[in-house]
């Protein structure tokens, strides 16, 4: 029985846990499940690549309206018609139209405002029938406008002179059109003067009472380029429309700046007064 009291102490000892750990190293730690995750460490940031800023060049504002002379006589309400008999007779009709375009596809000269202007220089708030009826009493005579079928045939009618009169830094200046479009065949000025085709008067087939309409009024094809079926003045020389063929750019050195006033000065070639 003594024996027996003598291994329980034994016993009792060789129950108690016992460290592992060899000698000289530290536990692992154990995360328990309650901690919060270990932060991580921080990573410095890169900065992020910046394109170089690239000032935008500054639109160069537009010159002033060169004068109406006096005896310019207004033919609408907005006084951008004109009209003008000298003493001798000689007859010319005035526009005051603006610069819209100074680069880019060209096919017109002078459009209606709200039209063509990604393809023409000029742009005006003028009537289309208005200033065919103003070129009739400066004494021009429509012809015809151009046909391509079956063949082609050039527009006709009254050769009109154009001149553009605008200030440039200040002062007024006076040029024939053609210093402004460039003629891509001989890389010179264009040569040509226009004619008065006198667009097409086109009866609404839904509506046969109604006055027929005057197609450039609608398409803004007043002095073109680029031959239109629907101009008013358009070139007596082939001058295909079709992008890759156009044969007239602009000659933007020559250009005044955008929404520059110009007056817009057609005068008929009559016969007996050629120039």
């Amino acid at each position: 029985m003594k024996r027996l009291f003598w291994l329980i102490p034994v016993l009792a000892v060789g129950c108690d846990s016992q460290d592992t750990t060899a000698p000289g190293r530290t536990a692992p730690s154990v995360a328990r499940a309650d901690s919060p995750p270990p932060k991580p460490k921080a990573v410095d940031k890169v900065p992020e690549a910046r394109a170089p800023e690239v000032e935008e060049p500054k639109e160069v504002p537009p010159e002033e309206a060169p004068p109406i002379p006096a005896e310019y006589k207004p033919l609408n309400k907005n006084k951008t018609l004109f009209f003008e008999k000298t003493a001798d007779d000689r007859r010319r009709v005035h526009i005051l139209a603006a610069v819209c375009l100074r680069e880019g596809v060209l096919e017109v000269l002078l459009c209606k405002q709200f039209s063509k202007e990604h393809e023409s220089i000029l742009h005006a708030d003028v009537d289309g029938q208005a200033l065919h009826t103003a070129l009739v009493a400066a004494k021009a005579v429509p012809g015809s406008p151009v046909v391509f079928h079956p063949d082609y045939k050039p527009a006709s009618g009254t050769r009109i002179k154009v001149t553009l009169t605008y200030r440039e830094k200040g002062k007024v200046k006076t040029v024939p059109a053609g210093e402004w479009i460039k003629d891509k065949t001989t890389n010179k000025d264009m040569a040509h003067d226009w004619v008065f085709a006198g667009s097409k008067l086109l009866k609404d087939p839904d509506n046969p009472a109604a006055p027929p309409a005057y197609t450039a009024h609608h398409t803004g094809e007043y002095i073109c380029l680029a031959n239109f079926p629907d101009s008013i003045m358009d070139l007596p020389v082939k001058s295909p429309k079709d992008l890759a063929d156009l044969i007239f750019e602009i000659n933007t050195p020559r250009i005044p700046p955008l929404r520059t006033p110009v007056i817009v000065t057609l005068e008929p070639v009559l016969e007996g007064k050629k120039k």
